[in-house]
């Protein structure tokens, strides 16, 4: 595969060598994620035969178990994520239910957890859309996570997060059960196959949101596109240029279009935009408890937290794996099933 990446031609398809360079560093990582595991395992044996003789301390031994733990669990979900299109990057939706201020500070608070989250994954984001609430928090955001794998971890925070708190918005200090829609589609830098006839298609203009002052967006250069038979609707506004926007939207339309179209021929779950549950009770796969006690608590996989600051903090990847391993076992569930 490198012997490709060196032909004089490489770069006259300048998509396809993203993506082949993209695999190659996939693999790279991974072949080095198996040598450290070898590598820490000898440490962690050379100082148990020290630790034996009295010449190292058990606190040492830990902290090589603990990386040893660490570098299982990595490659752990790397052979969990196999499907082709788990490595790719993630394209989030952020949108609060019903309530007002509430949820819409609920929403931006669950955009500052992806955040940090994406920051200790030392990935980054590109955001394409941002609606801010009319007194606080966001109506609603459309992201892009960049990173190895972004898609395949993110995949587990779709569904409704549910918040229970005294409302800082409640001058009689009582409280308050907020929920708010996440949803996570493949992003890929490759050009989705996906037809779109443009007569299905509404596409609208209008003035970017902005900070204020010399920075304020004087033209029409957001862009929404509307594709009449699914219902979905998409838009971006980072941009200056509208041509851009255009294109960034286009890319997210495609994107939740391809995501309908795998979820149909899966057949395992009814079209991606009718497994839309109301953002409310019942609905949730995850609570986040303020109030009268401290916990966080995944409804799929009864993984549970008490320490919620460290979770608001970016902390999930106890919930991304608890549920990525039950998904395995329910996989592994379903083809033992189909072979009796």
């Amino acid at each position: 595969m490198r012997e490709l990446s060196t032909a004089s031609d490489f770069w006259n398809d300048n998509a396809a060598a993203s993506s082949l360079l993209k695999k190659i560093s996939l693999l790279e990582k991974e072949i080095n994620l198996w040598k450290d595991l070898d590598s820490v395992k000898g440490d962690v044996e050379v100082l148990l035969e020290f630790a034996e003789a009295g010449e190292s301390t058990l606190t040492e031994v830990n902290i090589e178990l603990d990386k040893f733990v660490t570098t299982i669990e990595d490659l752990e979900l790397k052979m969990i994520l196999g499907e082709p299109k788990d490595v790719q990057d993630a394209i989030i939706t952020i949108h609060p239910g019903a309530g007002g201020t509430e949820s819409q500070d609920w929403a931006e608070m669950l955009y500052r957890m992806y955040t940090r989250w994406i920051e200790r994954k030392g990935f980054k984001k590109d955001i394409m859309d941002y609606q801010p609430g009319d007194e606080a928090g966001i109506k609603d955001l459309t992201m892009t996570v960049k990173g190895d794998y972004a898609y395949g971890l993110l995949k587990a925070e779709a569904g409704i997060h549910r918040l229970v708190r005294i409302s800082p918005f409640d001058s009689n200090s009582r409280r308050h059960t907020s929920f708010v829609s996440v949803f996570v589609y493949p992003s890929s830098e490759e050009e989705i196959e996906i037809e779109i006839d443009q007569s299905d298609l509404r596409i609208d203009t209008y003035r970017a949101s902005g900070a204020g002052g010399q920075h304020v967006n004087k033209t029409d250069s957001a862009i929404r596109i509307t594709h009449i038979p699914s219902g979905i609707v998409v838009q971006c506004q980072n941009e200056r240029s509208q041509h851009k926007n255009k294109a960034s939207a286009m890319k997210v339309l495609k994107a939740r279009l391809y995501q309908v179209e795998v979820e149909k021929e899966k057949e395992a779950m009814k079209d991606l935009e009718n497994t839309k549950m109301d953002i409310a009770w019942g609905s949730q796969i995850r609570s986040y408890v303020f109030h009268p006690y401290n916990m966080v608590k995944d409804h799929r996989t009864n993984e549970e937290i008490g320490n919620v600051a460290a979770v608001m903090d970016g902390d999930i990847d106890r919930f991304i794996r608890a549920f990525l391993m039950n998904q395995l076992g329910e996989t592994v569930e379903e083809k033992e099933a189909a072979d009796v």
